[in-house]
Protein backbone atom coordinates (compact mmCIF):
# COMPACT_ATOMS: atom_id res chain seq x y z
CA UNK A 1 0.00 0.00 0.00
CA UNK A 2 1.32 3.44 -0.95
CA UNK A 3 0.76 6.21 1.52
CA UNK A 4 0.02 9.59 -0.13
CA UNK A 5 0.97 12.68 1.84
CA UNK A 6 -2.03 14.97 1.71
CA UNK A 7 -0.53 17.72 3.84
CA UNK A 8 -0.80 21.25 2.44
CA UNK A 9 2.34 22.30 0.50
CA UNK A 10 3.50 24.71 3.19
CA UNK A 11 3.71 21.96 5.79
CA UNK A 12 7.01 20.21 6.36
CA UNK A 13 7.08 16.38 6.49
CA UNK A 14 6.92 16.41 10.27
CA UNK A 15 3.76 18.52 10.19
CA UNK A 16 5.32 21.77 11.41
CA UNK A 17 4.28 24.93 9.59
CA UNK A 18 7.14 26.57 7.72
CA UNK A 19 7.55 30.30 7.25
CA UNK A 20 4.99 31.25 4.60
CA UNK A 21 7.04 34.35 3.79
CA UNK A 22 9.93 32.18 2.59
CA UNK A 23 7.53 30.15 0.49
CA UNK A 24 5.75 33.09 -1.13
CA UNK A 25 8.51 35.70 -1.45
CA UNK A 26 10.03 34.48 -4.76
CA UNK A 27 6.64 34.80 -6.49
CA UNK A 28 5.61 38.24 -5.22
CA UNK A 29 7.20 40.16 -8.10
CA UNK A 30 5.57 37.77 -10.60
CA UNK A 31 2.18 38.31 -8.95
CA UNK A 32 2.57 42.10 -8.91
CA UNK A 33 3.47 42.16 -12.61
CA UNK A 34 0.46 40.05 -13.60
CA UNK A 35 -1.79 42.21 -11.43
CA UNK A 36 -0.33 45.38 -12.97
CA UNK A 37 -0.76 44.25 -16.61
CA UNK A 38 -3.92 42.17 -16.06
CA UNK A 39 -2.47 39.98 -18.81
CA UNK A 40 -0.19 36.98 -18.40
CA UNK A 41 1.59 37.31 -21.79
CA UNK A 42 2.41 41.00 -21.37
CA UNK A 43 3.56 40.41 -17.77
CA UNK A 44 5.82 37.58 -18.94
CA UNK A 45 7.34 39.82 -21.63
CA UNK A 46 7.90 42.59 -19.06
CA UNK A 47 9.60 40.19 -16.64
CA UNK A 48 11.58 38.39 -19.34
CA UNK A 49 10.34 34.92 -18.35
CA UNK A 50 8.43 32.28 -20.32
CA UNK A 51 4.67 32.64 -20.18
CA UNK A 52 4.32 29.03 -19.05
CA UNK A 53 6.66 29.67 -16.11
CA UNK A 54 4.62 32.67 -15.04
CA UNK A 55 1.30 30.83 -15.38
CA UNK A 56 2.54 27.91 -13.28
CA UNK A 57 3.88 30.31 -10.64
CA UNK A 58 0.49 31.99 -10.28
CA UNK A 59 -1.35 28.67 -10.05
CA UNK A 60 1.10 27.50 -7.36
CA UNK A 61 0.78 30.80 -5.48
CA UNK A 62 -3.00 30.45 -5.30
CA UNK A 63 -2.66 26.80 -4.27
CA UNK A 64 -0.22 27.69 -1.50
CA UNK A 65 -2.54 30.41 -0.21
CA UNK A 66 -5.71 28.37 -0.74
CA UNK A 67 -7.34 31.50 -2.20
CA UNK A 68 -8.25 32.56 -5.76
CA UNK A 69 -6.35 35.77 -6.54
CA UNK A 70 -7.44 36.14 -10.18
CA UNK A 71 -10.61 35.79 -12.20
CA UNK A 72 -9.41 34.47 -15.58
CA UNK A 73 -10.77 35.28 -19.03
CA UNK A 74 -8.31 33.57 -21.36
CA UNK A 75 -4.96 35.28 -20.99
CA UNK A 76 -6.63 38.32 -19.50
CA UNK A 77 -7.01 38.30 -15.73
CA UNK A 78 -8.67 40.50 -13.14
CA UNK A 79 -7.97 40.61 -9.43
CA UNK A 80 -10.49 39.15 -7.04
CA UNK A 81 -11.17 41.03 -3.77
CA UNK A 82 -8.66 38.72 -2.10
CA UNK A 83 -6.17 39.46 -4.90
CA UNK A 84 -6.53 43.23 -4.42
CA UNK A 85 -5.91 42.84 -0.70
CA UNK A 86 -2.89 40.62 -1.31
CA UNK A 87 -1.52 43.02 -3.95
CA UNK A 88 -1.46 45.94 -1.51
CA UNK A 89 0.60 43.91 0.95
CA UNK A 90 2.86 42.50 -1.80
CA UNK A 91 3.62 45.99 -3.12
CA UNK A 92 4.54 47.19 0.36
CA UNK A 93 6.86 44.21 0.81
CA UNK A 94 8.50 44.70 -2.60
CA UNK A 95 8.96 48.42 -1.93
CA UNK A 96 10.65 47.61 1.38
CA UNK A 97 12.99 45.17 -0.37
CA UNK A 98 13.83 47.83 -2.96
CA UNK A 99 14.54 50.38 -0.23
CA UNK A 100 16.84 47.85 1.47
CA UNK A 101 18.63 47.23 -1.83
CA UNK A 102 19.06 50.98 -2.36
CA UNK A 103 20.48 51.30 1.15
CA UNK A 104 23.08 48.55 0.80
CA UNK A 105 24.08 49.85 -2.64
CA UNK A 106 24.48 53.35 -1.20
CA UNK A 107 26.49 52.04 1.77
CA UNK A 108 28.87 50.26 -0.60
CA UNK A 109 29.31 53.24 -2.92
CA UNK A 110 33.08 53.82 -3.28
CA UNK A 111 32.82 57.59 -2.96
CA UNK A 112 29.87 58.10 -0.63
CA UNK A 113 29.40 54.79 1.19
CA UNK A 114 29.12 54.15 4.90
CA UNK A 115 31.54 52.94 7.57
CA UNK A 116 30.19 51.62 10.89
CA UNK A 117 32.97 52.42 13.34
CA UNK A 118 33.18 51.75 17.08
CA UNK A 119 35.60 53.30 19.54
CA UNK A 120 36.30 53.61 23.25
CA UNK A 121 34.86 56.43 25.33
CA UNK A 122 38.37 57.75 25.96
CA UNK A 123 38.97 58.03 22.20
CA UNK A 124 35.93 60.22 21.60
CA UNK A 125 36.96 63.75 22.50
CA UNK A 126 40.08 64.14 20.35
CA UNK A 127 41.38 60.98 18.68
CA UNK A 128 38.38 59.83 16.65
CA UNK A 129 37.32 63.33 15.47
CA UNK A 130 40.90 63.94 14.33
CA UNK A 131 41.00 60.59 12.50
CA UNK A 132 37.73 61.21 10.67
CA UNK A 133 38.74 64.76 9.79
CA UNK A 134 42.04 63.51 8.29
CA UNK A 135 40.37 60.63 6.43
CA UNK A 136 37.74 62.87 4.87
CA UNK A 137 40.36 65.08 3.26
CA UNK A 138 40.61 62.40 0.56
CA UNK A 139 37.15 60.84 1.09
CA UNK A 140 34.86 63.83 1.72
CA UNK A 141 31.56 62.07 1.01
CA UNK A 142 32.07 58.89 3.04
CA UNK A 143 29.48 58.63 5.81
CA UNK A 144 30.10 57.26 9.31
CA UNK A 145 27.86 55.48 11.75
CA UNK A 146 29.68 55.89 15.06
CA UNK A 147 29.30 53.79 18.19
CA UNK A 148 31.04 54.80 21.43
CA UNK A 149 31.22 52.03 24.01
CA UNK A 150 33.51 49.84 26.10
CA UNK A 151 35.57 47.16 24.37
CA UNK A 152 33.54 44.01 25.03
CA UNK A 153 30.29 45.65 23.95
CA UNK A 154 31.88 46.76 20.69
CA UNK A 155 33.23 43.28 19.98
CA UNK A 156 29.72 41.89 20.47
CA UNK A 157 28.36 44.41 17.96
CA UNK A 158 31.20 43.58 15.58
CA UNK A 159 30.23 39.90 15.73
CA UNK A 160 26.56 40.82 15.24
CA UNK A 161 27.43 42.61 12.01
CA UNK A 162 26.56 46.06 13.39
CA UNK A 163 30.13 47.37 13.13
CA UNK A 164 32.76 47.13 10.41
CA UNK A 165 35.74 48.11 12.58
CA UNK A 166 36.43 49.15 16.14
CA UNK A 167 39.24 50.79 18.10
CA UNK A 168 39.64 49.00 21.39
CA UNK A 169 41.93 48.18 24.31
CA UNK A 170 43.16 45.69 25.38
CA UNK A 171 43.63 44.36 21.85
CA UNK A 172 41.46 41.19 21.79
CA UNK A 173 42.80 37.74 20.96
CA UNK A 174 40.03 35.64 19.42
CA UNK A 175 40.05 33.20 16.48
CA UNK A 176 37.17 34.94 14.70
CA UNK A 177 38.79 38.40 14.83
CA UNK A 178 41.63 40.08 12.98
CA UNK A 179 43.43 42.65 15.12
CA UNK A 180 46.28 45.06 14.55
CA UNK A 181 48.14 46.99 17.23
CA UNK A 182 48.16 50.70 16.31
CA UNK A 183 49.59 52.62 19.23
CA UNK A 184 50.47 52.61 22.91
CA UNK A 185 49.23 55.02 25.53
CA UNK A 186 50.85 55.49 28.92
CA UNK A 187 48.54 55.69 31.92
CA UNK A 188 48.98 58.27 34.64
CA UNK A 189 48.22 58.12 38.34
CA UNK A 190 45.77 60.98 38.82
CA UNK A 191 45.66 62.48 42.33
CA UNK A 192 43.98 65.57 43.86
CA UNK A 193 46.14 68.70 43.70
CA UNK A 194 46.38 68.76 47.52
CA UNK A 195 47.37 65.08 47.75
CA UNK A 196 50.55 63.98 49.53
CA UNK A 197 52.01 62.88 46.15
CA UNK A 198 50.90 65.96 44.22
CA UNK A 199 54.33 67.60 44.20
CA UNK A 200 55.90 64.56 42.60
CA UNK A 201 56.30 64.06 38.86
CA UNK A 202 56.83 60.31 38.98
CA UNK A 203 55.66 57.64 41.34
CA UNK A 204 55.76 53.90 41.81
CA UNK A 205 52.24 52.45 41.76
CA UNK A 206 52.93 50.61 45.03
CA UNK A 207 53.06 54.01 46.75
CA UNK A 208 49.29 54.28 46.15
CA UNK A 209 48.49 50.89 47.69
CA UNK A 210 46.68 52.44 50.66
CA UNK A 211 44.65 54.87 48.56
CA UNK A 212 41.01 54.56 47.55
CA UNK A 213 40.64 54.21 43.78
CA UNK A 214 37.93 55.49 41.49
CA UNK A 215 37.76 53.20 38.45
CA UNK A 216 35.72 52.24 35.46
CA UNK A 217 33.25 49.39 35.82
CA UNK A 218 34.54 45.81 35.84
CA UNK A 219 33.59 45.04 32.20
CA UNK A 220 35.73 47.89 30.86
CA UNK A 221 39.15 47.10 29.42
CA UNK A 222 40.83 49.93 31.32
CA UNK A 223 39.49 48.51 34.59
CA UNK A 224 41.04 45.12 33.82
CA UNK A 225 44.33 46.84 33.04
CA UNK A 226 44.13 48.81 36.30
CA UNK A 227 43.50 45.65 38.33
CA UNK A 228 46.36 43.83 36.59
CA UNK A 229 48.83 46.69 37.19
CA UNK A 230 47.88 46.96 40.85
CA UNK A 231 48.31 43.20 41.24
CA UNK A 232 51.74 43.49 39.63
CA UNK A 233 52.54 46.25 42.13
CA UNK A 234 51.57 43.92 44.98
CA UNK A 235 48.12 45.08 46.04
CA UNK A 236 44.41 44.92 45.26
CA UNK A 237 42.89 48.38 44.77
CA UNK A 238 40.28 49.49 47.28
CA UNK A 239 37.53 50.78 44.98
CA UNK A 240 35.51 53.78 46.17
CA UNK A 241 33.54 54.29 42.95
CA UNK A 242 32.97 52.54 39.60
CA UNK A 243 31.97 54.68 36.65
CA UNK A 244 31.58 54.62 32.86
CA UNK A 245 33.55 57.65 31.73
CA UNK A 246 37.12 58.75 32.38
CA UNK A 247 36.44 62.48 32.78
CA UNK A 248 33.85 61.72 35.46
CA UNK A 249 36.57 59.87 37.34
CA UNK A 250 38.89 62.88 37.02
CA UNK A 251 36.21 65.07 38.54
CA UNK A 252 35.81 62.68 41.45
CA UNK A 253 39.58 62.63 41.97
CA UNK A 254 39.52 66.44 42.08
CA UNK A 255 36.77 66.19 44.70
CA UNK A 256 39.03 64.02 46.86
CA UNK A 257 37.12 60.75 46.49
CA UNK A 258 40.24 58.80 45.52
CA UNK A 259 42.98 58.37 42.92
CA UNK A 260 42.76 56.85 39.44
CA UNK A 261 44.85 55.30 36.68
CA UNK A 262 43.83 57.06 33.48
CA UNK A 263 45.11 57.94 30.00
CA UNK A 264 46.11 61.59 29.47
CA UNK A 265 43.19 64.03 29.16
CA UNK A 266 42.36 65.89 25.98
CA UNK A 267 42.31 69.12 28.00
CA UNK A 268 44.07 69.58 31.38
CA UNK A 269 41.67 69.24 34.26
CA UNK A 270 41.96 71.69 37.19
CA UNK A 271 42.13 70.24 40.67
CA UNK A 272 44.20 67.17 39.76
CA UNK A 273 47.86 66.30 39.19
CA UNK A 274 48.86 63.56 36.73
CA UNK A 275 51.91 61.53 37.69
CA UNK A 276 54.04 59.31 35.48
CA UNK A 277 54.07 55.74 36.84
CA UNK A 278 57.60 54.32 36.77
CA UNK A 279 56.85 50.80 38.03
CA UNK A 280 55.24 48.69 36.85
CA UNK A 281 55.19 50.02 33.31
CA UNK A 282 51.68 51.46 33.07
CA UNK A 283 50.45 51.50 29.48
CA UNK A 284 47.68 50.20 27.32
CA UNK A 285 47.76 49.07 23.72
CA UNK A 286 45.22 50.54 21.31
CA UNK A 287 44.30 48.38 18.35
CA UNK A 288 41.78 47.96 15.57
CA UNK A 289 39.65 44.83 15.20
CA UNK A 290 37.40 43.41 12.52
CA UNK A 291 35.71 40.07 11.77
CA UNK A 292 37.93 37.54 10.03
CA UNK A 293 36.68 36.71 6.54
CA UNK A 294 34.17 39.56 6.54
CA UNK A 295 34.08 41.18 3.08
CA UNK A 296 34.72 44.93 3.06
CA UNK A 297 32.96 47.52 0.98
CA UNK A 298 35.31 49.97 -0.71
CA UNK A 299 34.71 52.71 1.92
CA UNK A 300 35.44 50.27 4.77
CA UNK A 301 38.57 48.99 3.03
CA UNK A 302 39.78 52.57 2.50
CA UNK A 303 39.22 53.51 6.14
CA UNK A 304 40.94 50.30 7.31
CA UNK A 305 44.00 51.15 5.18
CA UNK A 306 43.95 54.66 6.61
CA UNK A 307 43.91 53.41 10.21
CA UNK A 308 46.75 50.98 9.56
CA UNK A 309 48.77 53.79 8.01
CA UNK A 310 48.52 55.67 11.33
CA UNK A 311 50.32 52.93 13.25
CA UNK A 312 52.54 54.52 15.90
CA UNK A 313 50.94 57.93 15.56
CA UNK A 314 47.26 57.19 16.05
CA UNK A 315 47.00 59.12 19.30
CA UNK A 316 49.12 62.12 18.36
CA UNK A 317 50.11 64.18 21.36
CA UNK A 318 47.86 62.07 23.59
CA UNK A 319 49.90 58.91 23.13
CA UNK A 320 53.43 58.39 24.41
CA UNK A 321 55.01 61.51 25.84
CA UNK A 322 58.80 61.94 26.17
CA UNK A 323 58.47 62.39 29.92
CA UNK A 324 56.77 59.00 30.15
CA UNK A 325 59.76 57.24 28.63
CA UNK A 326 62.29 58.19 31.30
CA UNK A 327 62.87 55.48 33.92
CA UNK A 328 64.21 58.01 36.42
CA UNK A 329 62.01 58.69 39.45
CA UNK A 330 61.74 62.19 40.88
CA UNK A 331 60.98 62.67 44.55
Amino acid sequence: MVHHNSSPPWLSPDGNEEDMGLLLAPRLSYFAAVARHEHVTRAAQDLGVPQSTLSRAMVRLEADLGVALFARRGRTVALTPAGRSFLAAAERALAEVERAADTVRADADPAAGRVAFGFLHTMGSETVPALIRAFRVDHPKVRFTLVQNYGEAMIERLRAGELDLCLTSPVPDAPDLVTRRLDEQRLRLVVPDDHRLARRKRVRLAEAADEAFVTLEANYGLRRITDALCAEAGFTPRVAFEGEEAETLRGLVAAGLGVALLPPPAVPRPGVVELTVTAPRAAREIGVAWLDGHPDTQPVAAFKRFLLSRRGRLLGEHGMHPADQSPREET
